[in-house]
């Protein structure tokens, strides 16, 4: 569908993920707590046909 976008798209093609849990979290809680989330590249992985 056209209008819609996914969270990382609309984060600048970033997520958040907590260090300690392993879970996704948004970027506001990434920014309250720098040392115990870190940011990763939301990436679409290529879909090469054979």
């Amino acid at each position: 569908m056209p209008g819609k976008s996914s969270k990382a798209s609309r984060a600048g093609g970033k997520r958040g993920r907590s260090a300690i849990t392993g879970r996704f979290v948004k970027q506001t809680t990434v920014r309250r707590h720098p040392s115990t989330t870190v940011n990763e590249r939301a990436s679409r992985g290529s879909k090469k046909s054979r």
